[in-house]
């Protein structure tokens, strides 16, 4: 047994399974990965990484299987899950994930051939393990695999708490040890007992807070957008494959990018912090839906004309529209009157959560800071947009929307 002493949840007993593959590479590399991308641009402190989250997940991974009896095992299977769940994880956590899902076809949680060869699968095969069965896990599959990535599961509750731990920003401050002791096995599905939809409800609201706050604040986006672009310049200029981009650490790409003459510039900015600017920052009404919906190839296209338009370099614009706004966490099931229940059809709190995310979802088109007028302009005669002061330079600027995230704590435009 290994104890481990963690800023949020104290000490933390690991062992078994769980202990050896601690000391794997795949897992010591999430040290060197920051748990929120560049958010610590925003937030100076953001600096927690995904092994201090893997650990998280573990810990309350345990007390949940305690208080459900699950033992044996099953239990050892879990524990192992919840330890290697972000071990697909590329550089910079979820920022560059897309790029990366275009190239490889995987996504974060689809780590199959990760578990399969390697350290690691030699530790599980070791154990009586099948690794294929704990990434199955890993991936939300299975009566136990809803503990991992479900939308009760004690991925969300760590990293919200510790999130606002690290960020300083205490909306995303929930009773995770609550929501742990509430978990009940209803034939097969993962649920909160009765008198806890107040409980399933702080869910929702936390995440609605920390996502303008936190994970969608304009600076983070703009670094995101950046990242994005280098990402795809470096796949094509350089000799790094997308497989080994995969199981780059923060490090390793950051130095990749400064060796790579196209993507330098990118890297000087990101170190700097020399980021573009918000020439465009549109409400979702404004916005026609075909530029919602814009696939990868169409939004490179807009962002071409807008450059052409506005007489500067395509690199010099990005265009980045968030995904329609979803809210998983209220598809969470609670027992009510004796009847398990989905949350939205319970909380009035849902309906009124989903409206706001509407509200506070925007479309960002950043560029260097001298050519943000000319882009802004542009932008809105290419896209479309149906906007009088859509434009933005500096928050408060006449004619600008201006909404309750855009004045959180943090770095200014």
């Amino acid at each position: 047994m290994k104890t481990i002493k963690d800023s949020v949840h104290d000490h933390i007993e690991v062992e078994g399974v769980a202990r050896e593959l601690l000391d794997t590479p795949a897992v010591q590399r999430l040290r060197r990965i920051k748990q929120l991308g560049p958010a610590h641009l925003v937030y100076p402190s953001a600096n927690h990484t995904r092994f201090e989250h893997s650990l998280g997940v573990y810990y309350l991974a345990c007390e949940a299987l305690d208080h459900l009896g699950i033992q044996g095992k099953q239990a050892e299977r879990v524990r192992a899950a919840a330890i290697l769940h972000d071990i697909g994880h590329c550089p910079h956590s979820h920022a560059i994930e897309e790029v990366v899902h275009r190239h490889t076809g995987k996504y974060h949680d689809d780590v199959h051939e990760l578990l399969a060869d390697g350290e690691v699968g030699d530790v599980l095969r070791e154990h009586g393990h099948a690794p294929a069965t704990i990434a199955d896990l890993i991936a939300g599959e299975g009566r136990l695999g809803q503990l991992v990535a479900g939308e009760l599961d004690v991925d969300r509750m760590d990293y919200l708490v510790r999130d606002a731990h690290h960020t300083g920003v205490p909306y995303g401050t929930i009773d995770h040890m609550r929501l742990v002791r509430e978990l009940t096995l209803i034939d097969g599905e993962l649920v909160l007992s009765a008198g806890n939809v107040p409980t399933a409800e702080s869910l929702l609201l936390a995440r609605a807070l920390m996502n303008p706050t936190v994970y969608n604040h304009h600076v983070t986006r703009i670094a995101r957008g950046l990242l994005q672009q280098a990402t795809e310049r470096l796949l094509e200029a350089s000799d790094v494959s997308p497989e080994r981009l995969r199981r780059m650490d923060d490090a390793d790409f950051l130095v990749a990018l400064r060796d790579t003459p196209e993507t330098a510039e990118f890297a000087r900015r990101l170190s700097d912090r020399n980021l573009y600017k918000r020439a465009v920052w549109a409400e979702m009404a404004d916005v026609p839906d075909a530029v919602i919906d814009a696939d990868y190839d169409s939004l490179r296209e807009y962002e071409a004309d807008v450059a052409s338009e506005a007489g500067v370099d395509p690199g010099e614009v990005i265009i980045e529209v968030l995904d329609r706004p979803s809210m998983t966490e209220s598809e969470s099931r609670v027992i009510v009157n004796g009847e398990i229940r989905r949350l939205d059809d319970q909380s009035a709190l849902v309906a009124a959560l989903q409206h706001v995310q509407r509200e506070q979802w925007r479309l960002g088109v950043y560029a260097p800071g001298e050519a943000t007028d000319v882009v802004g302009h542009a932008a809105e005669s290419v896209l479309g947009l149906e906007t009088d002061g859509a434009l933005v330079n500096e928050i408060g600027t006449p004619g600008t929307p201006t909404t309750l995230d855009e004045f959180q704590s943090g770095a200014s435009n």
